[in-house]
């Protein structure tokens, strides 16, 4: 009996397998040979698999940001840019100066500096004192004011403090406006005057303006103080109330607000129609 297989005609194994020839069943697919196409990349003759004869050209990728501008307004958008930095890098090491000790920057340039940050950027560290503050501290004012009629009339308190409160309860991103420009008007107040209410220095002058300005403005947002008339003259007080200590402590507070009362302080034209100058 011939020992090789008549199709693949290999040598079948000793157990009448498939030889090492016989590697498909007669029939397979794979036993044909498919002649390539034109656009097979194996086929030699195919003229895709030569390089063009030209040159390639490549697609324009397109311009973003400031390189899409044309030159004029990359020169103003460059400028612009160097102007911020260095307004902020000017900013930043005012603000380091005010609270760094004394130096010889801040003997020659103390007044410049103090222009510079005082009172909208003053910096404190209230929070880290050994003994921070235990009070609450609302401020409040009222307004006399020159009626539709020419007669003058007095409202009654104003608890700005607690309109901020309230504006601040459940914001989740409440202004700066209303977490510190009064507080921080009335701590800057504070800070430059005696217990007579009168000014200590140049400062105390600046901050009796920046109070007085922040309560006009309040006031003018009032409808029933647009409906009576026009802000002639201000008063301002403060309410302090001791915080309650725990209901495990054995300290007694009196929780009783204690209120320091300013003298009535005389508005101009300018800021009685809500300006600021």
């Amino acid at each position: 009996m011939d020992a090789y297989d008549e199709d693949s005609r290999a040598p079948a194994g000793p157990d009448g397998s498939a030889g090492p020839g016989d590697l498909h069943a007669p029939g397979d697919p794979a036993d044909h040979t498919v002649p390539a196409g034109p656009g097979d990349p194996g086929d030699p003759g195919d003229p895709g698999d030569s390089p063009p004869a030209g040159p390639v050209a490549l697609a324009a990728v397109p311009r973003t940001g400031v390189a899409a501008l044309s030159p004029r307004y990359q020169v103003g958008a460059a400028v612009a840019l160097a102007v911020v930095a260095v307004a902020t890098c000017v900013h930043l090491a005012m603000v380091f100066l005010s609270v760094a000790p004394a130096n010889t920057v801040t003997k020659q340039h103390g007044k410049a500096i103090e222009e510079w940050v005082f009172p909208e950027f003053e910096q404190n560290w209230k929070l880290f004192a050994p003994n921070p503050l235990q009070q609450n501290i609302a401020v409040q004012v009222r307004a006399e004011l020159r009626t539709k009629e020419g007669g003058l009339f007095t409202t009654g308190w104003y608890d700005l403090s607690a309109r901020d409160g309230a504006d601040i309860d459940g914001n989740l991103a409440p202004s700066h406006t209303q977490q510190n420009e009064l507080r921080r008007g009335w701590d800057f107040f504070v800070a430059t005057h005696g217990a007579d209410n009168r000014p200590i220095g140049m400062r105390g002058s600046l901050s009796e303006q920046y109070v007085r300005r922040i309560v006009v403005m309040r006031l003018n947002r009032e409808d029933t103080i647009r409906r009576e008339g026009v802000v002639r003259r201000v008063q301002v007080r403060s309410s302090t109330t001791n915080v309650q200590p725990p209901a495990w402590s054995q300290e007694k507070i009196s929780d009783k607000p204690l209120y320091r009362v300013l003298p009535w302080w005389t508005v101009s034209a300018d800021e009685a129609a809500g300006g600021v100058r």
